[in-house]
């Protein structure tokens, strides 16, 4: 058998793992795999060949399965949602930096993502270290940014009024319930690690709690520029069999929508999270 091997994908974001099959995972390989999911945050496999049943035997190990409410569901399960954008199709969900489901009570805990149909180049998805995010700040700031919340929403994209229902991927919301607002900490405790993790996104972060959007606009744009630095920041160029495993409350995410013309299909499940706790 094939040693696992886990390493660092870039100097300050994600972990590469070889040396394993995901679709026959002995629980000493699992334990291997859930490991460097936590220390990395986000980690990424190649040469994979993960049929349905096996992309939802892996993910039922990691926990219970979230129903998507937004992507359309394979034919065959509904747990698998299809990130698909079509050759004709200019807008694709996800193209700023984002963590998914920050405007529910309860936010997913992860995802993992498996390569099905790729453009000829392009259509790359970036991921950023919110843990080093918040070490790189000062201590004052962390501070400052312990004792707050934030409100999130995703009323500006999926309401009536919202960015993608003047798109044309409006069809695909069409009749669905999507929109969710919460109060998270700034800072969370990451429930496994115990890490202190940066919890504000740009997608769905709309102002401190109590402060005026106005005034939380600069403080925001600033973590956020902090966050996305190169330092934090990771590509990661999707081949035939590559997967994607991201821990939801330590990273964002961003999809880059460069293949205009072309299709990509990615598969997605997402892993039921619970509740985030404030760091001390």
């Amino acid at each position: 058998m094939q040693q696992v091997k886990v390493e660092p994908y870039s100097g300050g974001c994600g972990g590469l793992v070889s040396g394993v099959d995901l679709g026959n995972l002995t629980d000493e390989e699992f334990t291997v795999v859930r490991d460097a999911f936590l220390q990395y945050g986000v980690i990424f496999f190649r040469h994979q060949q993960l049929s349905q049943e096996q992309h939802l035997a892996l993910a039922r190990r990691f926990g219970s399965i979230v129903i998507n409410k937004f992507f359309p569901e394979t034919s065959e399960y509904h747990e698998i949602a299809e990130v698909r954008k079509e050759p004709a199709q200019k807008t694709n969900i996800g193209g700023g930096w984002h963590t998914d489901h920050s405007y529910d009570e309860i936010p997913a805990m992860g995802s993992i993502l498996v390569a099905r149909e790729l453009p000829s180049s392009g259509g790359d998805t970036l991921f950023c270290n919110m843990s080093a995010a918040f070490d790189g700040l000062s201590d004052g700031l962390k501070t400052t940014l312990k004792g707050l919340s934030a409100i999130h929403s995703n009323e500006h994209l999926y309401g009536e009024q919202g960015l993608y229902k003047k798109t044309d991927i409006a069809d695909l919301l069409h009749g669905k319930d999507l929109v969710g607002k919460a109060v998270h900490p700034v800072v969370i405790e990451h429930p496994e690690t115990g890490r202190e993790i940066l919890y504000v996104n740009p997608g769905h972060t709309r102002r401190f709690d109590g402060w005026s959007a106005a005034e939380s606009k600069p403080l925001l744009d600033y973590l956020y520029s902090v966050a996305s630095s190169a330092e934090n920041t990771c590509r990661f160029r999707w081949e035939p069999g590559s997967v994607a495993i991201w821990d939801n409350r330590s990273t964002w995410h961003l999809a880059v929508n460069d293949y205009h013309g072309e299709r990509r299909l990615l598969h997605r499940i997402t892993i039921d999270g619970a509740p985030l706790k404030a760091a001390a």
